[in-house]
């Protein structure tokens, strides 16, 4: 037999220390976090901002955060749910509405900060990278004024796998191409070629015009209708077709650039109708219970009979 040394012994257990619990439940990365929000000491407490974009089941949520000692704290965000304001009901968690979501946490940020007629973005969607090259240093946006640096901020995926394509990086993109700083390649965006390191931008622009949606659409409809009608059954109950897809997606881009803003709070004004019922006594309690009873034995007596 061959010989094992013992490592868990009483020395490691003594020794053991428990992740945080967020890692044990697989929420949190703490060694991508930790670089995210570390800031330079030079920068003398301004905080380091990020663009945390998440997905759920149905919808894509973007948000402006930083960091402080006690938590994060949200200086902005936008939801897929809300493109609805301008005309995008359907379709709110794929590619093309992973954009629009980041540009219109971008157009809202920059509202917000004053900011949105210095920097505009890029509103001819190209899908190129634009960065420019200002007092040796790189900032990716048209052009930089000289007495306002544009808004940069990081993309923070999560727990997210950053692939080739993933529709994190249409949010970044559109958020990008809504004005904001933040640094990017084309590596990951749909259309690069990790063999010949070519990036083809007409690819990616398809995807943010929702043009693979638009293909599997016509494909179902053509080979299986049954699953086209249910597959896309909010498309067609919203009268949305494939060969409409890029003149909606391109008129939901100006109507965000057109108004950022949130929608207004509803104002909420409660029932003040609806009565609780008050509560039993104790008598009235055990009269209910013997009510029961006495109900009980008399089937059982008559099932006897």
């Amino acid at each position: 037999m061959p010989f094992v040394k013992n490592t868990k012994n009483k020395a490691y257990f003594s020794r053991y220390q428990v992740k945080f619990r967020r890692r044990r439940e697989g929420r949190t990365d703490y060694r991508q976090r930790k670089r995210l929000v570390c800031q330079d000491k030079n920068k003398y407490q301004s905080p380091k901002y990020r663009l945390v974009v998440r997905f759920t089941n149905t919808q894509v949520i973007c948000q402006i955060v930083y960091s402080l000692v006690d938590g994060d704290r949200i200086l902005c965000q936008a939801n897929s749910k809300e493109l609805a304001r301008y005309g995008l009901s359907v379709g709110l968690k794929n590619y093309a509405a992973a954009y629009c979501t980041g540009l219109l946490a971008a157009r809202r940020l920059l509202q917000k900060v004053g900011l949105d007629d210095v920097y505009e973005g890029n509103s001819e969607v190209d899908a190129t990278i634009v960065s420019t090259e200002y007092d040796k240093k790189k900032y990716f946006v048209d052009e930089v004024d000289e007495d306002k640096r544009p808004f940069r901020c990081l993309l923070d995926v999560g727990c997210k796998p950053t692939t080739t394509g993933h529709r994190v990086f249409g949010a970044l993109k559109g958020a990008a191409d809504g004005g904001l700083d933040i640094p990017h390649s084309e590596k990951r965006f749909p259309g690069f070629d990790r063999d010949s390191k070519e990036y083809d931008a007409d690819m990616h622009r398809e995807r943010i015009f929702g043009g693979h949606v638009g293909e599997y659409m016509e494909y179902l409809e053509e080979e299986d209708n049954q699953k086209y009608q249910e597959h896309f059954a909010s498309f067609i109950a919203a009268e949305v077709e494939a060969d409409g897809l890029e003149e909606l997606y391109e008129s939901v881009h100006e109507k965000i650039r057109e108004d950022p803003s949130p929608s207004p709070k509803k104002d909420f004004s409660p029932d003040k109708s609806f009565k609780r019922k008050a509560k039993l006594t104790l008598d009235e309690r055990k009269a209910r219970v013997q009510a029961k009873k006495d109900a009980k034995n008399a089937e059982l007596a008559a099932d006897d009979e």
